[in-house]
Formats: structure tokens, sequence, C-alpha cells
């Protein structure tokens, strides 16, 4: 405790260093007079900046486009983003408005037309300023130091380092990202010093509280409770609590500089975000944008996310809002999930509730459900049997949640209702429905107007039932009828077939034997090779009447088996399946001719992509490479008839389709290939490359584990993108890259393996670079015990499974 308010104790003395600093610095002042307008000329300017050129004041435009807004806002990115707005619900400003400082304050026009002050200072006012902190000030006419009005004190959606929010203001969320007029939430002190959330229209009762927080160390309100946020990064309650702090942060590259920003969200969720600047650069250059902390984890716990008579559902990590049983989206154009503020309506007139001989109703039920909001109407201890009956008998019921046997009946509006899988204290929901609603719904031969005329008109029933059975008969025979013309002409066509000596290229055909002068039409004598790998060179082809493109193998270093023998281990590369692996076609064997043909890859190897192409190569595409490649090497593991240890991965033998789509090839030839370019002695280039396991230098015998050091070595590859070994490098210890990028991330220094351009560093992701950097270094482990499986790296990359902190390689 003594430790937590020391650190508290320094927070505050932060926090007024940096109000001094604030006086202190020479900072951009604006004088009596000084216009703005939206329209950049040589009289007016569209924003006031601050001295570092973080923030500005001024006009920006308008959500929709059209118009414009006053406000402020953080520079730096493709999109600013603004920290505070002005008279928010106001209709947008004119291309022709202007926003002059004066003794009074700051005066709106929109051309000819005085719209009044915009802010009345406490006293007249002699200049003003942008402040590096985002704080817009004016100050009194009779000191240029002394503050009669700032823009901290009416904060909107957000708080800036050194700003306060206090019982006397409150943070209200914007419509959208877009659109900042007062969104669906608040934040706000209630009088028992609370920091409570609430929906905008609710009635800020306890029911409709979704995130609160109280400092235990303020009693009978004897201390004014206010949350405060420095320039560090602390987002702290009152004296001595803080809910959030900078110290979970995502590895930092080097000459940055942080701005804090706490935000109540779109979706009414408070986060704290941390906005990375390059510190080096003479203009506002945004690196990376971190959420630090957020209240709550799960959007469907805040009460509004969705409008009324939907529901929140969560269950496949978006929350998304769901229209009732029953209920339909008011503009009809949306059907399904819809995120956020999804109003619904019912699909039905209640203008006939159930009477004497009225409108029948259906009973629906949604499982795991939850309504966090006020009391119901009617409560009962019953069975679901009775609690169905009660609902559908009850005018007023249009909904009931039954749960722990008790049975609780609700009128619309239906409001806060989540689905909530995980939790302890769900429901049974149950939905009345009118009986013709769900007939519709699984039907397509009932009339709207009269759904149960089949049921109760038992003749024209049994009619029915008997044309619909003499029908059925009669296609029956004829079906049978067509079955066995339909055999005779095949077996018919498939004797002339086999009579044939040309079969031809068919689709049907698992695998084929070709002969070599086939080859040699279809590559056009070998002429266009299109790659080369350790056991021969690839050509290029077409075959088939559809000119179906393919690869040729011409197979040069195998071990001079009989025919028997390398159609055998042929058949077994045939038979897998997947597709991350290339899709063997056919074989040639023609005495020592031995060529395998292959589908065509269209857009050559992952080593081209990586190492050749400068093309920018987003983070998700590497992340979704990677897991390409690693399935296809579980697959060959664990999965297919015969287990399969490639013993050769490498970028140069991984192929990408147009979708880029990675595609492993040249397994199953190990087993084929020369005892000396295997495990006994390894080939001198793939040693020299990097890929081979330790254990194949030593004589050892291959196993899956040797794959996977394999794989360790292209994942690091594909997010450093250079060779696993590199001569031109600045220093000796980045020659080899396991050890460079076990050092990097030992001394917190990742940002040092990535190759970027200024395109891909605004795309950067730290998380998973991590991520891939770690578990690239378990599968490059020098004893083979310590490397994961296939599936456990799979799990890891998809973040699944926590990935341990990884041991140096060569340990």
């Amino acid at each position: 405790m003594a430790s937590n308010r020391f650190h508290v104790l320094l927070l505050w003395l932060s926090l007024c260093v940096a109000l001094a600093d604030e006086v202190a610095v020479e900072n951009m002042y604006i004088g009596l007079d000084d216009i703005l307008s939206p329209l950049d000329s040589n009289t007016t300017h569209p924003s006031w900046l601050s001295s570092s050129g973080h923030f500005a004041f001024g006009f920006y435009r308008h959500g929709d486009g059209h118009g414009y807004a006053i406000g402020i806002w953080l520079m730096g990115g493709t999109t600013n983003t603004v920290v505070w707005t002005t008279n928010r619900d106001d209709p947008p400003l004119s291309s022709n408005s202007t926003l002059q400082l004066t003794v009074e304050g700051l005066l709106l026009k929109q051309g000819s037309d005085d719209r009044g002050q915009l802010y009345v200072p406490s006293e007249p006012a002699g200049s003003a300023s942008m402040l590096d902190s985002g704080n817009f000030v004016i100050y009194s006419q009779e000191s240029s130091s002394f503050v009669v009005w700032q823009s901290f004190h009416h904060p909107t959606d957000t708080i800036l380092g050194g700003q306060n929010l206090t019982i006397l203001n409150q943070l209200v969320s914007s419509r959208s990202t877009s659109d900042r007029s007062t969104g669906h939430h608040y934040l706000a002190f209630q009088d028992d010093n609370n920091l409570v959330a609430y929906p905008i229209n609710s009635s800020g009762t306890a029911s409709d509280a979704y995130w609160a927080f109280r400092d235990q160390n303020i009693y009978h309100g004897t201390e004014v409770a206010q949350l405060s946020l420095d320039a560090k990064g602390y987002l702290c309650f009152s004296v001595f609590q803080c809910l959030a702090n900078n110290t979970n942060q995502q590895i930092k590259q080097q000459n940055t500089s942080s701005i804090y920003r706490a935000t109540l969200d779109v979706d009414g969720n408070l986060r704290l975000y941390e906005h990375l600047f390059d510190a080096n650069s003479s203009s506002s250059l945004l690196v990376h944008t971190n959420t630090v902390w957020q209240a709550l984890t799960d959007e469907c716990q805040i009460k509004g996310f969705c409008g009324s008579n939907s529901y929140c559902s969560n269950t496949s990590g978006n929350a998304r809002c769901h229209c009732y049983p029953g209920f339909v989206p008011y503009n009809n154009k949306t059907s399904g999930g819809n995120a956020m503020f999804l109003e619904c309506k019912l699909n039905y007139s209640k203008d006939d509730c159930e009477t004497s001989g009225g409108r029948n109703y259906n009973i629906v039920s949604l499982e795991e459900m939850q309504w966090n909001y006020d009391y119901p109407y009617w409560a009962k201890l019953m069975s679901m049997e009775a609690c169905n009956k009660s609902c559908k008998e009850d005018c007023d019921c249009a909904a009931a949640l039954y749960t722990n046997g008790r049975c609780n009946k609700y009128s619309l509006p239906l409001s806060y209702g989540r689905k909530a899988p995980n939790a302890s204290d769900t429901g049974m929901a149950l939905f009345k429905v009118p009986s013709e609603y769900v007939i519709r719904k699984n039907t397509t031969t009932s009339s709207p107007k009269n759904p149960n005329a089949i049921v109760n008109n038992r003749r024209g029933l049994i009619l029915i039932l008997a044309s619909t059975l003499g029908s059925l008969s009669f296609l029956c025979v004829v079906f049978v009828v067509s079955i066995f013309f339909i055999y005779r002409s095949q077996v018919h066509r498939f004797t002339k077939l086999s009579a044939s000596s040309n079969l031809g290229f068919t689709e049907e055909c698992s695998l084929r034997s070709f002969s070599f002068d086939e080859l040699v039409k279809a590559t056009s004598g070998f002429t266009e090779e299109v790659g080369r790998g350790s056991f021969g060179a690839v050509y290029r082809g077409t075959i088939g009447e559809n000119s179906k493109r393919i690869a040729v193998k011409r197979i040069e270093k195998i071990v001079d088996e009989g025919e028997r023998e390398f159609r055998a281990e042929i058949t077994a590369i045939s038979r897998t399946h997947h597709r991350n692996l290339v899709k063997l076609i056919g074989f040639c064997i023609e005495g020592s001719r031995k060529l395998l043909v292959y589908e065509y890859v269209s857009n050559g190897s992952l080593a081209n992509l990586l190492f050749k192409t400068k093309k920018h190569l987003p983070w998700k595409e590497r992340l979704k490479i990677a897991l390409d490649v690693a399935r296809g090497v579980q697959y060959l593991h664990e999965e297919c008839e015969v287990r399969i240890v490639h013993c050769n991965l490498k970028p140069h033998n991984i192929l990408m389709d147009e979708l880029l789509t990675a595609k492993i090839s040249d397994f199953g030839l190990a087993r084929l290939s020369k005892p000396e370019l295997l495990s006994i002695r390894p080939d001198k280039n793939e040693v020299k490359t990097g890929y081979l396991a330790p254990e194949w230098q030593k004589e050892a015998l291959a196993s899956v584990k040797a794959d996977v050091f394999s794989y360790g070595i292209v994942l690091l590859e594909i997010v450093c993108r250079r060779r696993s070994i590199e001569v031109n490098v600045p220093s000796p210890e980045e020659v080899l890259l396991s050890s460079w990028a076990y050092h990097c991330f030992a001394t917190e220094q990742l940002h040092k393996v990535v190759v970027y351009n200024e395109d891909e560093k605004q795309d950067m992701d730290w998380k998973t670079l991590e991520r891939m950097v770690k578990v690239g270094l378990l599968c490059v482990q020098d004893d083979p015990s310590l490397r994961p499986s296939m599936k456990n790296v799979i799990l890891m990359l998809e973040g699944w499974k926590d990935v341990p902190i990884p041991p140096s390689p060569s340990c």
C-alpha cells in the first residue's frame, strides 16, 4: 500500500511539472483578430497548430463529407484522430465560415451572418494558444499567462495527458468514428463519487449501469473524485488508485515519443490509447497506435450496444447484434447479425391479441440468455411448460426468461439482451410468436392468409396424400427404367474406351502414366524451364484438349531402383490430398528416364516472393503463408496414409498459387534420393543455406523434428524477408538469422530484424511479429526434443496456445 501511494504521489508531482512546463514553454500564440477558415488562402488558415505539430485546432471535414466542424485533432497517420469537438450536435458549417479571436472570445461567422460568440471567456481575451498537450487555451488581456478559458474544462469523448474528468463534466461517446455528434453512451461521476457508464437515453439508475468504479480511499464525499490522465500514460482515479498504466505495452522502437488519450469509444467502452510518434521526424509521423487498457473485454457487457428488441452475441469473438425471433430490423435492409445499435420491430401486428377464436401463438426459445435490465412485470416459480402456457395466454407478455425454476415475464420493448454461454446466471428465453410465422418460416406450401387450412381440412389432406403417393410411384418407375438404359449405355461406352490404346488426359484419373514422347510434345522439347530443385529441373507445359497447364520435373538425383519400387513410391505420394500440397498428376518411366507431372502453380516460389520482389507483404498475409506451410507439413507428418518426412523444406520448394496460397512441393522424394544427398552426407548447398537440422550432420536418423527445424528457419525468413544466412550484413552477429533473431528478441529490439518500406511501416503488427519470432526460435532448437510438434506450432501461431519464452537455439 505504501508503494502504491508513493507511485501515485509521483504521478501528481509529474502532473504539476507538466502544467508548469505548459506555461514555461514558448507556445505558438494566436493574436487578436487572427482568423481561421476551411479554405486556405493568404489571409486565413484552416487550423492553428501546436508548437510540436502533433495537435491542431480549427475546421475539419464533417463525417458525411458535407460541410465542416470545429475541433481539436491529433495529427499523423492516414486519418487524423479527433479528440475534441465544439457544438457537436449543430449542423455542419459551410466552406465560407470564419473563426476569429476577439476581445469577447471566439467569433464564428458564416459568410456575412454572425452566428455569435463561440466561446465566451470569464475575462476579456488577449491571445490564445494550441498547447502541445492538446489543450486549446485563451489568455487574459491583462496577463498573457493567465488562462480565462480552456478546452480541457469541456471534454467531449476524450481526455488527454494532463486533463481531468471531474463531477462537473462527463464523457459522451460519438455516434460513429466519422460522425462526432452525441452518441449512445456517457461516463460521469455520481454524487457518491462512483464513476459510472450508462446508455445515453437510460434512466441513469443502477439497473442501467454497465461499468462503475469507486475509489475506496474517498469517504463520505470529503474529497472530490476525479479521473486523471498524465503524459506518461497513467490513468488514475483520485489520489491512490489507478485504473491503467503504460507498463503492458508492445515493443517500442527507439527514438519514439508517446501521446496518450482515454476515450469513451463509439461502442461505449472506455479505452486508453497510446500513439507512438517518430521523435526524429520533423513532421508528425505516427508510427503505431496501441490499445493499452479497456474497461470491458466483452462488448456484449455494454448495455445499449444493441438496440431495443435485439440481443448481443459474442460467441465468434466478434460482438454482433441479432433480432429476436418474431422481430425484423427497422430498415429491413439487414438480416442476421449486425454490429452495434441494431433496432428491431415486431414482424406481425399485436392488435389481435389471443382471444376466444383469435390468433394462435407458438413459443420459440433461445438458450443461455440474459436480460440485464429492470425487473419483470410478473415472476413466479413454476415448470417451463407452465411458463410457456402462461406467456401464450397473457396479452402483455412478449417474452419470458425461465431460469432456476422461475418464470419471469416481460413486455415490449426488450432491452439489454445478451447471449452468455459461459455465465452462471443465464436462462432459457421464450418468445411468443404467431403460429403462422413459424409455418411460413418452415414451409412454402401453406397460404399466409389461412395457415391452418391444410391441417383442419382432413378430406383435402387425404386427397393430397393420395395424389402425392401416386405421383411418387410413377416417378419411381420412370427413374428405374431410366437407370437401366443409362447403365447399358455406359457399359457400352466403357467397353469401347477400354479397347482404345490412347486414353487421353482426364481429370478422373487419380494418377496417370505418360509416355516420354507425350511429355516432350507437352513441354515443346523441355524448352521452358521454370525452376530447378535438388532433384532436377522443372519445365512448364500444356496437355489435353483443354490445354491444361502442367509442371514436369525431370528426376536426376535418385537411387537406380527398379520400376516396381519407383511406381510404389510415386503411388504413395499420389494418395496425399491437401490444399497446401502441390498435386501429383502422373509420371513417366522409360528406362533411366524418370519424370513426374504436377499441377502448375502460377505465382512462383516463396523464395521469389520474399527475396527477389519488393512487393508489400502485409502481416496478415505473412501469417497466412506461415500457417499454410505449417498445415501442409502437419498433414505429411500426422494425417496422410503414410507418414512422410519432407527432408528438404525451404522457400524454393514452397510454391504460391494465384491467391497466394502456399503449396509444398518435392515431398516424398527423400526415400528415392541417393543416401549421400540425405542423412549420411547432407548436400553442401543445403547445409550452407542453413535449412537442415543439426542432427543430419551427425549422421542421425531423419525424423519429423528435422522438418520442424527447417520450418522454423522458413518462418523466420517470412518474418524478416531475408535469407537464413547473409554475408553482406553490417555486423558478424547478423550473418546467421536464427542467432540474430534471438539476440534481438532477448534485448527487446525486434524492430531490427524486420526489413520494411514506408507502406509496411504503417502496417506493422508488433504482436504478430513477436509471436512468429518466438515460434520460429522454438522450432530451431538444436535439441530435437525441445522443438514443438507442428500441431502445437499451428495452435501457437493462431493464438489458441500461449507461446513459451524460447531458450537460445544453440543451448
